[in-house]
């Protein structure tokens, strides 16, 4: 009852905030979540707390839910990996994990971190499983400034293994499996002509090159 009053004032009492009615999706290659374990599924309720238990001091407290965010200095591209406010989904970096807790980035800006504590064991998922989910949901998008090399589509997921294509100017790039470090990909290029191979989604430190193409 408590946590619906709380988002009932956001709608009655919280101004529209602009800033977050836009949409964040990672568009260029970062090193900003390199060494994190995957992504959380905020909840409209954000209760951080300094450590893993809850008589510890309280960090910040963030309340949302679609295009509104409360306090209203929250900007959501700080606070968030993915937001699609019409979808009503909030995607939170996650340092660390529990059997109960998750530890999160709650500022990209200044990498503060604090713990969340799970209300549901799904919303965690690792990077594997989120490329998984909505990579093979979306298909997947080349981030702006990977390296050329990342556009090969090779035979298996050997760097050794035999060139079978590049990918020039991609119209659409479904996810098929992913295979560690590798994606096996079925690309329609400008060309209009079909290409299947393997190519490097993100590399052995993490750096990521492709993303789910979420809209």
């Amino acid at each position: 009852m408590k946590k619906f009053l709380i988002i009932f004032a956001i709608f009655v009492f919280a101004p529209l905030c602009t800033l977050a009615a836009e949409s964040v999706v990672p568009e260029y290659v970062s090193i900003e979540y390199n060494n994190t374990f995957g992504l959380y599924q905020a909840p409209n309720e954000i209760v951080i707390y300094k450590e893993p238990d809850e008589s510890s001091n309280l960090v910040h407290s963030i309340s949302w839910i679609g295009s509104q965010i409360f306090p209203e200095a929250v900007k959501p591209n700080e606070l968030f990996v993915v937001y699609l406010p019409e979808k009503n989904l909030g995607l939170l970096a996650v340092t660390d994990e529990t059997e109960d807790w998750v530890e999160v980035i709650y500022n990209n800006r200044t990498g503060s971190r604090g713990w969340i504590k799970k209300d549901d064991p799904y919303r965690f998922m690792s990077w594997i499983m989120f490329y998984n989910m909505y990579g093979r949901k979306y298909g997947l998008r080349l981030l702006k400034e990977s390296p050329s090399f990342v556009k090969e589509l090779y035979s298996s997921t050997e760097e050794n293994a035999q060139i079978v294509g590049t990918i020039n100017v991609p119209q659409k790039i479904n996810l098929t499996a992913i295979r560690g470090n590798w994606a096996l990909v079925s690309v329609f290029d400008i060309d209009k002509t079909p290409k299947t191979g393997y190519v490097r989604w993100r590399s052995d430190k993490g750096v990521k090159f492709y993303f789910p193409d979420m809209k």
